[in-house]
Formats: C-alpha cells, sequence, structure tokens
C-alpha cells in the first residue's frame, strides 16, 4: 500500500485560523469600547444635569437671601424687636418644661438642695432645643458640687460652669451657695414628670435633686 507523504515546508498548517482569531479579538474590543464610550457618556450627562441643579438650588438660595435681607432692612426697630420677641416664643413653646425638672432632679444628688432656678434664653438649633440656664444650689462642701457638675457634664444633658460660690452665713445654716450657668440639651424621649412635682418645683425651689 503507497505511503502518502506531505512534502509542504509548513505541513498540516492553517493559515486562515490566525486571522479569524485577530478578527474576532478586534470585534469584541470594538464592541467593549462602544459600551464604555456609552457609559462614559451617559456618566457626563449625569453629572451634568446634576451641577445644573445644584447650581440652580443655589442661585434660588441667594435670591431668598437676597430677599430676606431686603425685608429685613424694610423693617423698623420697632417691628424688628416684635420678630424677635415672636421667635422667641414659637422657641419657648417647643420647649418641654416639665421634661427639664424631670432630668435635673435626675441629675442632682440628694445631698444638693435647689435654691432657685432661672431661664435666660431659649433657643432652637435644628431639630433641637436648648435653654441656657442660672442654677443655684446648696451643698456642705465644695467637693459635692464639684462632683456634681463632672456627672451633669457627663450624662450630656446639661454642660454646667460654677460661676459663683457665697458661704451661708445665716443662724443654723452650713455649707455654701453656688451660682452655675447651665446649658440645658433635652434628649429625645426623655421621661416627663408630673404636674404636681413641675408645680412643687416651680413653687417652693427649695426641693431636694433627688425626690
Amino acid at each position: 500500500m503507497p505511503t502518502k507523504v506531505n512534502l509542504a515546508s509548513k505541513p498540516f498548517s492553517n493559515r486562515s485560523l490566525p486571522w479569524a482569531v485577530t478578527a474576532v479579538i478586534i470585534f469584541v474590543s470594538l464592541i467593549s469600547l462602544i459600551f464604555i464610550m456609552r457609559a462614559n457618556s451617559r456618566a457626563r450627562s449625569e453629572a451634568a444635569l446634576a451641577q445644573n441643579d445644584l447650581n440652580h438650588l443655589q442661585q434660588q438660595e441667594r435670591q431668598l437671601g437676597l430677599e430676606a435681607q431686603a425685608v429685613k432692612k424694610s423693617l423698623t426697630s420697632e417691628q424688628l424687636q416684635t420678630l424677635a420677641a415672636a421667635h422667641t416664643l414659637v422657641d419657648r413653646k417647643r420647649f418641654s418644661w416639665s421634661r427639664l425638672f424631670s432630668d435635673l432632679e435626675l441629675a442632682l444628688p440628694g445631698n444638693v438642695r435647689v435654691k432657685s432656678i432661672a431661664v435666660r434664653e431659649v433657643a432652637t438649633r435644628g431639630d433641637s432645643t436648648l435653654a441656657e440656664l442660672e442654677l443655684s444650689v446648696v451643698a456642705k462642701s465644695p467637693e459635692i458640687v464639684t462632683g456634681m457638675i463632672a456627672e451633669m457634664n457627663r450624662g450630656g444633658i446639661f454642660q454646667a460652669q460654677l460661676k459663683q460660690q457665697t458661704l451661708q452665713r445665716g443662724r443654723g445654716e452650713s455649707g455654701a451657695e453656688y451660682e452655675l450657668t447651665v446649658v440645658y440639651q433635652p434628649r429625645a424621649g426623655s421621661p416627663v414628670t408630673t404636674v404636681a412635682a413641675i408645680t412643687s418645683a416651680t413653687n417652693g425651689g427649695e426641693k431636694r435633686g433627688s425626690q
């Protein structure tokens, strides 16, 4: 039986296969490039729209600011005082006095007696309502008041600072009176005291801190 011999210089080679593979790679690369260009174009369009919206909002904010300044300049001094009083009234309406007395009674130790409470200012910052208080307490030693202030500041509801100390000079009285400046910011969901406790703390001014 005769034997078949291939005398070609590159036997059994397929010259069309490399070109076919190259064509497939080029085609896939072109498709990928088209998708990437479309994605980049879409991202640039979305970024441009977002920037336009931001510019529009900033323009509106500037316009409202100018209008507010114009209205404020047109008001008389009496009208400005009335406006400030209205804001103060709104802030006080939002403030919970029962929550203040409840938090204060929880913060004061039993060996500290409240002598007087005065509210200097009530203000609203964002969603929170703050009150600046003048608190006068009586204690037998400075260490008790120092520890009380540290505990109040650590709790986060009150931020207290010692303002003045006056020795008790009445007959049979001991210790000293301490005047504190306190910033009060209630937490959401704080407990609310009863009407009887509010009346007692308001009228008496002599209730113990832990009652």
